[in-house]
């Protein structure tokens, strides 16, 4: 990258940062992160087969639109 971007309040020394605390981190800490972010959240993770998946992104895109009215 020649001239990289970062979001506000993030510099080259904190995406490394990052970028290092992930490449060390133990695999039973990521899985134990990873789940976290599962817990308490209304909604689901499933496999669906790929031709239905712009279907599904419509049927989403559908009820989020009716849940804001």
């Amino acid at each position: 990258m020649s001239n990289p971007r970062f979001p506000p309040g993030w510099d080259e020394k904190r995406v490394q940062a990052l970028v290092d605390h992930y490449e060390n981190q133990p695999e039973d800490e990521a899985v134990a992160e990873d789940e976290a972010g599962f817990e308490g959240e209304a909604a689901t993770v499933m496999k669906v087969p790929a031709e239905l998946v712009p279907k599904v992104r419509q049927l989403i895109a559908e009820f989020e639109t009716v849940k804001v009215r």
